[in-house]
């Protein structure tokens, strides 16, 4: 009989607990800082790019500092909403949708913004 109830437990799996769930607060604080680590390290790639086509000005290092101190107000915004949850709603499942939602956002500026920006940079120095 023991052997019996033994082998049930081992079959039935386990069910999560609110520990054991996922923390929405923690998974936005570390794509927002994982974003930004890309957005950067993309901004300079990019820009360096464009300095290499010949632009002997200041206006891009300048422009540089601005856009990767602009992105951390906006990164906070997008985390502030998940950072005051109380532990109840930190992980409820019912929000995956929203945090998922966040999260392509978030990555999608992250990756997309540099080479918007250089692009518009770009357009604005050929104009000039």
């Amino acid at each position: 009989m023991a052997k019996a109830i033994d082998q049930t437990r081992r079959n039935v799996a386990p069910q999560q607990t609110a520990s054991d769930a996922r923390d929405w607060r923690k998974a936005m604080s570390d794509n927002v800082a994982y974003a930004l680590l890309v957005y950067t390290g993309l901004q300079i790639f990019v820009t360096i790019g464009a300095l290499k086509e010949g632009t002997s000005t200041i206006l891009p290092y300048f422009a540089l500092i601005v856009l990767v101190a602009a992105i951390i107000p906006a990164c906070r915004a997008v985390e502030a909403r998940w950072r005051y949850l109380n532990d109840a709603e930190a992980h409820d499942p019912a929000l995956s949708g929203q945090f998922r939602r966040d999260q392509a956002m978030l990555w999608l500026l992250a990756i997309g913004l540099p080479f918007l920006l250089t692009g518009l940079f770009k357009a604005f120095l050929a104009l000039a």
